[in-house]
């Protein structure tokens, strides 16, 4: 049994997780499992890792393989507060790098580094998935909009003063410790931990201009209710045309799908034979082929390609190609000699 420093709730939240999944999928609970070591540590440690495995009968390899491959689990210690500022394509041409930059000498780190009270955690983000807002940065997941250098840093100073401002569209901020607790599935207790976020203008504008140009589903009325229970008619599948036949129609002993059909004429497997596939031919008996064929082939494949830009032919170099065929074939000659040789010897 593996000794670690978790606390006797957060064994208890690991067996309630652990339950809301099938007996034989408990591996299922691997993500939730690691946001819940996280909320207790910070980071998933490598005791997280051995609480996980020891919980789920994993191995740490296995845990560690997942921890290691999603980027909202951090394999070292993380501040109260992980600033992301996105530096991706459309918000670095809105400042996003700059906004970056001035944190980063602001705080004195560099990306996925820690500041020295321990408070706040900088890292660059390839894409916060809010274009239309940029550039933004995330504090423990939750979005600043159309920030600046100067807004950048009243957050982070702010927050290291020890406030929580309230995001752009959400509620007071949390601390990564008390997010991982919400992303294990269990409710944030706080006091104003949850609200409305309203949608921000330019969300909005595809809108307003649908419905100033009339733009709408054909058929669809918005004001109609959804109501989880409605099931969808059954389709009616289509009669087939008359043929003119009598006989009565007998399903097709291969129920493949067409898409299955299709995909196994391009590349047939070694139990579909499709003599009839474009560019393909079933093996059959007969010798095998020498290197000559080899060469011939592709020498028929140089001569329809033409050559690169740098004008190198394709494929390898002729003479030495030439040359161990030579060796090849007088390697075989040798080879056959001595067999009938030996053959001689015996009689």
């Amino acid at each position: 049994m593996t000794t670690t420093v978790f606390t006797d709730e957060t064994r208890a939240r690991a067996r309630e997780i652990v339950a809301r999944y099938p007996a034989d999928r408990s591996r299922s609970a691997l993500l939730p499992l690691l946001h819940l070591v996280q909320s207790e540590e910070g980071y998933v440690s490598p005791a997280g890792v051995a609480f996980c495995a020891e919980v789920l009968g994993l191995n740490k390899a296995q845990v560690g393989a997942v921890a290691s491959f999603y980027t909202m689990y951090k394999r070292r210690p993380t501040g109260d507060w992980l600033v992301s500022v996105c530096t991706n394509t459309m918000c670095n041409v809105l400042g996003g790098q700059e906004v970056y930059d001035t944190l980063a000498e602001h705080l004195g780190v560099g990306h996925d580094e820690t500041t020295a009270d321990g408070k706040v955690t900088l890292e660059h983000a390839e894409c916060l998935a809010a274009c239309d807002y940029g550039p933004v940065m995330t504090v423990n997941y939750d979005f600043f909009d159309g920030v600046d250098p100067q807004t950048a840093v009243g957050v982070v100073d702010e927050l290291r003063a020890g406030g929580r401002p309230t995001s752009s569209r959400g509620a007071r901020l949390c601390t990564l410790k008390e997010m991982a607790i919400q992303l294990a599935g269990f409710a944030d207790e706080r006091e104003g931990a949850v609200a409305d976020g309203v949608p921000g203008e330019p969300s909005l504008r595809g809108l307003r201009l649908a419905q100033e140009h009339g733009i709408s589903v054909p058929g669809f009325d918005p004001n109609t209710p959804i109501r989880s229970g409605d099931k969808p008619a059954p389709a009616t599948p289509a009669k087939a045309a008359p043929t003119g036949s009598t006989a009565p129609d007998v399903p097709a002993p291969d129920r493949k799908s067409p898409q299955l059909r299709t995909a196994e004429t391009r590349q047939p497997d070694a139990k579909t034979a499709v003599p009839d596939a474009p560019g393909t031919k079933v093996p059959v008996d007969g010798p095998a082929p020498g290197p000559r064929d080899a060469q011939t082939a592709e020498a028929a494949g140089v001569a329809a390609n033409k050559p690169a830009a740098d004008a190198k032919p394709a494929g390898d170099d002729a003479e030495a190609q030439e040359r161990n065929l030579r060796e090849a074939e007088s390697t075989g000659r040798s080879g056959d000699q001595g067999s009938a040789n030996d053959k001689g010897a015996q009689k």
